[in-house]
């Protein structure tokens, strides 16, 4: 397994299975996608599952599933398999145990034996000297004596031999070269006591051999970079381009958003009726610009766009006013046969069926989420709250009981239910007493439905039944 240089872009996503995705996890994978798209090159999903005591049961398949449901899919996976699987760490512990040993016998890692009350007594003198607590490096010039505790049984450890005051450099797309001494970084464990790798081992190893080209990842692995540089050297294999991207600020521009929440999973979006296109492309404007600054894209533009080296090095606001609008501007693209189809999960099981299919067109315009259906159709069935100081509103209650009293007359009557028939009926009625239109209007929208904001009036009544507006115009009276 020589080290092979790159010749196609390659990238991964890597999520480990303790929990759901989070959303800017999801932005993260799109990016890798596109890149890898956009230059004919193979997205790889990998599985880090070598934290067994925080695996979620089922969180394997979860994560295929829910990027599957935002519309993208991988090259190479657990599923679908590669030429350099498997693509389950977890199923990899061989490379792993043998890439460390390799260090050892090259003399570039070293065994420790030492206990972990004898780590922790050291990390406790250090942070009482007010040092940057790591390992002191006990083990390093002990190699005779740590062996002949292993073959007695002890347990051990693999350490990185890490070099001794070295300036290292690699470069980030986005911000350029960072530049460390070697001295800052820990003699790291890479295989631990119970033969499972650590992170950094087990993510460079794979990297490698999986012949990842570019890894775009999140800022907050910016401090872990320089131990990967140090693997890399170790192994004397060629590095990969790096490229870390801001994190997102919570909507209110304060703090990260937070992880493993269910308010920031990227399954919680999808359950609050955001379509899986209008995220992506939210997803593809936050931090980054298309040429011509547009906003609404789709994913082939996207790709044919995306460079990594024109993010934003800030972090940026995750903007759910921004998110609303694009979904509604999906939204509203959608044709009423497909909007029905993706509104039946958030259609009360209570909602007649038979009333969906008219009541759209009224309110399709005013759709931002697919699970605002509920609150835009509430007033169309069952009974609803009259705010008694909305009716009096511009008008005494003595103009407004007579306006109630002769509606609900003339409504009665009314031969035909149609919207154009209670229009006539109404204007005629606002036009012979010369009522105020705006007040009088405002007042019968109250009455009707009990909100100051609903789909057009004379639509709305006529859906909402005659036996039932009849009724709220007697309700409505009684409470002025």
């Amino acid at each position: 397994m020589a080290a092979m240089k790159n010749t196609v872009v390659r990238t991964r996503m890597a999520p480990s299975p303790t929990g759901d995705i989070h959303v800017g996890s999801m932005a993260t994978l799109l990016k890798n996608y596109a890149f890898a798209k956009k230059h004919g090159g193979s997205f790889v999903l990998r599985i880090e599952d070598t934290d067994k005591e925080r695996e979620v049961e089922g969180a394997i398949q979860r994560i295929q599933d829910i990027i599957h449901d935002y519309g993208l899919d991988w090259d190479e996976g657990p599923d679908k398999g590669g030429e350099f699987g498997p693509y389950i760490q977890s199923e990899r512990m061989e490379i792993y145990s043998q890439m460390a040993k390799k260090l050892v016998d090259e003399d570039k890692a070293y065994y420790c034996t030492c206990s972990r009350e004898r780590l922790e007594e050291v990390r406790d003198a250090q942070r009482a000297a007010k040092v940057p607590p790591k390992y002191d490096k006990f083990c390093r010039n002990r190699q005779s004596e740590v062996k002949k505790e292993i073959e007695s049984g002890s347990e051990y450890v693999i350490r990185l031999k890490t070099p001794e005051s070295e300036d290292v450099t690699f470069t980030d797309l986005i911000r350029g070269n960072i530049t460390f001494n070697s001295d800052s970084v820990d003699d790291q464990v890479l295989l631990k006591s119970d033969g499972f790798p650590t992170y950094h081992l087990a993510v460079v190893v794979d990297d490698h051999f999986m012949h990842i080209s570019h890894i775009m990842r999140g800022e907050e692995w910016i401090s872990s970079t320089p131990k990967h540089v140090l693997l890399y050297q170790a192994f004397g294999w060629e590095m990969p381009v790096f490229a870390h991207i801001p994190v997102y600020l919570n909507p209110d521009g304060k703090g990260k958003m937070s992880k493993r929440k269910g308010t920031v999973s990227a399954q919680s979006f999808l359950d609050k009726g955001y379509l899986p296109e209008a995220l992506l492309n939210f997803f593809m404007i936050l931090g980054w610009a298309h040429p011509e600054e547009k906003e609404i894209l789709t994913l082939d533009e996207y790709i044919e766009h995306f460079d990594p080296k024109d993010v934003s090095s800030k972090s940026v606001v995750f903007d759910l006013k921004k998110l609303d609008w694009i979904n509604g501007m999906y939204i509203r693209k959608l044709n009423v046969t497909e909007l029905e189809k993706k509104l039946k999960p958030f259609i009360p099981e209570s909602f007649p069926s038979e009333l969906v299919t008219p009541v759209l067109p009224l309110i399709h315009e005013r759709l931002e989420k697919l699970s605002d259906f509920e609150e835009l159709t509430s007033f169309f069935v069952g009974s609803v709250v009259i705010p008694s100081d909305l009716l009096l509103k511009k008008s005494s209650s003595e103009e407004v009981t007579t306006q109630l009293a002769k509606t609900h007359e003339a409504l009665s009557t009314l031969p035909h239910w149609t919207p154009t028939a209670i229009e006539s009926t109404i204007r005629e009625l606002q036009e012979k007493h010369d009522w105020k239109r705006n007040q009088y209007f405002m007042m019968l929208r109250i009455a009707a439905t009990g909100k100051k904001a609903t789909p057009p009036l004379f639509e709305t009544m006529h859906l909402i039944g005659k036996p039932a507006i009849l009724e709220r115009l007697q309700t409505a009276k009684t409470l002025v």
